[in-house]
């Protein structure tokens, strides 16, 4: 009853199983964007961003949160970045802060327009630490008491 179009017969799929997704350079994403694999955006996404790694590309942008595993930074920002390692090329502007807790790699050039802070996941004073803490309060010297200095004016 019906006929097969070419090109329409049934072929098995090819799935990537790379488990990287791309934004093209053409696409624009409204809202927010989920994945468990790996994503290289080259286009724009208004909307935040909860991937395990990201590489945002020269052409690409994102504005809005950007949480991963691991962040690559070559193109435009405009939200809060959070990551464990975070690598900004030379062409990244970034408007927003920027929270990581192993690694921060910066190439020279690059524009950052925000607040930079490692944070650590957990990690309180130990009593090593809090010792340490006050051998080096006791060693730092007191300040020198300031003398006045009386002057003498000469008669001519």
């Amino acid at each position: 009853m019906f006929k097969t179009l070419r090109g329409a017969e049934k072929k098995e799929k090819e799935l990537n199983h790379s488990g990287r997704s791309q934004v093209g350079e053409t696409m624009q994403l409204e809202g927010d964007l989920r994945s468990s694999g790996s994503i290289d955006i080259s286009g724009l996404i208004n909307g935040n961003v909860f991937v395990s790694e990201i590489v945002i590309m020269e052409t690409g942008s994102v504005r809005g949160l950007v949480e991963a595993s691991k962040i690559e930074i070559s193109g435009h920002v405009e939200g809060k970045i959070s990551a464990d390692t975070v690598i900004v090329g030379k062409s990244a502007v970034i408007k927003g802060d920027i929270f990581f807790k192993n690694t921060l790699k910066t190439e020279e050039g690059a524009d950052i327009d925000g607040y930079i802070k490692r944070v650590n996941a957990g990690k309180t004073n130990t009593e090593e630490d809090i010792t340490i803490e006050e051998i080096v309060e006791k060693k730092s010297p007191d300040k020198p008491k300031e003398v006045p200095v009386t002057q003498h004016k000469e008669a001519v």
